[in-house]
């Protein structure tokens, strides 16, 4: 055997045992005439000790020791002098009798720390070293942890993990697909999967009533810290069920990643919010509910008054930063250039100053008296030495303008603790977005998903009023202002199927090409049926607290989708492109 322990497994009750270790040299160095080694493996770190009287060829071999060597030593667990509480081996030491050197390398590019010395794009090109370092570490054991967490549960509530296919039709509906030529059949390609959507409904129709699986998904979109073009979901799909089973049945398994994972509880049963609601006061449908400064309409309360600005508007909202009344002209300003940006789109902001002494000083108080100011205050639900924040314009634009300004004052007032969890349900969904550029409606989650029973009168209308009404039968999980899953209920009738089709715009001919297969089956006795899937990398990174996904991933892209450890994407020869019936044609 290479090794009888890991680096993070000796005690002080192991003292005395003849150990044999195996690992990666963390660094070492001499004190007087001994030598002290740091062994590291992915268990911890055991520190080795060489003692002066130690055989000269032991000596030379462990003063000759470089970085990330890779060794094999021998020897007695003694206790040491100067212990280190910081080490869960700190108690001990390894006193060496042998070393056996089994690979020597090179010196690394960065250092192997907690803290590394190397910027993303160099640990990104050596990124089997990155991942030597400990909170990589930490955070890959946390992803296994929680994938065996997500198999154990479903696996006691009867699902059964079924793979689907990699290699499938293209039906670009959303994001863009990844294409993948056929050899065997020149001009013609698969896809490969956005989601597994239409194999676990065809799964339903078969009869395998409660399936998931761990997936990987691939979408070609703009990327991003919480996107990559390869991204794994845990993909579920139920029979004979309403919307209440399923948020019933992933509500614990949450509550079970949570508690065995983290050893955090979380409320039982969790909130529920409509998407309505949360547009309203979050401008979010996936809302961060860990803190309050929700958004309120004035419009009645500051319109009419003479401010052309707000007379000339649909909607006027506004927040109330707590503490911030104190917030220089300086700060106002840059706080004004921030909502500018393209990120948030605002053409400018309006501020009022709670004052600790009653008085309130606003940008635009010459049209509105201390009375109304105080008014406005109140409605906002602002306090003394609060500054009230205020956005207008096109309702939703608006409100999504100010809850984008919401998190980063919840940000910079230190409101967003990633060690602090607040889940909850988005519910009752519009079923239908109205596109004016294009003069049509697209499915709002996919053209899958059913419409609330008690709407489906005016999903068979013909107005737009009335489908502009229709509420999905779909339901999203939110974390932390992060949408970590979503589903639905599912359409298994093929006349409401055609007929979502239709509203879509997607004329029979289309839909037989693209989606034939599901709309002929549904004809063969589909049940009722629903699920959802949740970004499994998002969900690691928010239990991790992180907001970024590529730690949590193995071998992530970069923003340009590009693993710059392995130079991919790359050109293929020629021979290859001539198998496959290709021509290449790249615009300079």
């Amino acid at each position: 055997m290479y090794r009888t322990h890991t680096c993070g497994e000796l005690r002080l009750s192991d003292q005395g045992k003849k150990v044999t270790l195996a690992g990666w040299v963390q660094k070492s160095r001499k004190l007087g005439g001994m030598t002290f080694i740091d062994l590291r493996d992915r268990y911890g770190i055991t520190q080795l000790v060489v003692d002066a009287a130690a055989p000269a060829e032991l000596v030379e071999t462990a003063t000759s020791l470089g970085r990330e060597f890779v060794i094999q030593v021998t020897g007695t667990v003694v206790e040491r002098q100067s212990k280190n509480s910081k080490m869960p081996t700190g108690d001990i030491e390894v006193s060496i009798e042998s070393i056996n050197i089994l690979n020597k390398s090179v010196t690394p590019p960065f250092t192997i720390e907690e803290e590394s010395d190397g910027g993303e794009d160099i640990r990104a090109k050596y990124r089997y070293l990155d991942l030597r370092r400990p909170p990589l570490q930490r955070a890959l054991a946390l992803r296994h942890r929680l994938a065996q967490e997500v198999r154990t549960y479903l696996d006691g509530q009867g699902f059964m993990e079924i793979e689907t296919p990699y290699l499938i039709k293209s039906t670009p509906e959303g994001a863009r697909d990844f294409v993948v030529p056929s050899r065997m059949n020149p001009g013609q390609f698969y896809a490969l999967p956005q989601s597994p959507q239409t194999f676990k409904q065809l799964l339903m129709v078969a009869g395998y009533d409660r399936y998931f699986q761990i997936v990987r998904c691939f979408r070609d979109e703009d990327l991003r810290a919480d996107r990559q073009p390869e991204f794994t979901q845990i993909d579920c799909e139920m029979s004979f069920v309403e919307q209440e089973d399923v948020l019933n049945m992933f509500e614990g398994m949450m509550r079970s990643m949570f508690k065995n994972a983290l050893g955090v509880d979380i409320p039982d049963p969790l909130p529920r919010m409509s998407w309505y609601d949360a547009m309203d006061y979050y401008g979010s449908d996936k809302p961060d509910v860990r803190f309050g400064m929700k958004i309120h309409e004035i419009t009645d309360k500051v319109q009419g008054h003479g401010f052309s600005v707000f007379d000339s508007v649909e909607y006027v909202g506004a927040i109330a930063a707590p503490g911030c009344a104190g917030y220089t002209r300086k700060e106002l300003d840059a706080l004004t250039e921030w909502v500018k940006r393209p990120q948030v789109g605002a053409k400018g902001l309006v501020y009022i100053k709670c004052n600790e002494d009653g008085t309130f000083k606003s940008s635009v108080d010459k049209f509105y008296s201390p009375e109304e100011l105080a008014g406005i205050a109140s409605a906002v639900e602002a306090k003394a030495g609060d500054l009230v924040l205020v956005l207008c314009g096109p309702k939703r634009k608006t409100q999504t303008m100010l809850g984008v300004l919401r998190i980063e004052m919840g940000g910079r007032l230190g409101y967003r603790d990633p060690k602090v969890f607040a889940p909850l349900w988005i519910v009752d969904f519009p079923l239908l977005e109205w596109s004016e550029e294009d003069g049509r409606f697209y499915a709002m989650h996919h053209p899958f998903t059913a419409p609330k029973p008690e709407h489906e009168k005016w999903f068979y209308s013909d107005k737009k009023e009335d489908l502009e009404r229709v509420c999905a039968n779909a339901y999203d999980f939110v974390l932390n202002g992060t949408e970590l899953g979503g589903g639905s209920i599912r359409i298994h009738n093929a006349d409401m199927q055609s007929r979502m089709f239709e509203v879509l715009g997607i004329g029979k001919e289309e839909a037989e090409y693209k989606f034939g297969f599901i709309i002929n089956a549904f004809k063969f006795g589909a049940p009722p049926h629903g699920g959802l899937a949740f970004g499994f990398d998002r969900v690691c990174a928010l239990f991790g607290g992180q907001e970024t996904i590529r730690d949590y991933i193995a071998f992530p892209k970069n923003n340009q989708g590009r693993d710059v450890m392995i130079d991919s994407p790359s050109l293929i020869d020629d021979t290859q492109l001539e198998e496959l019936q290709i021509k290449t044609c790249v615009k300079e």
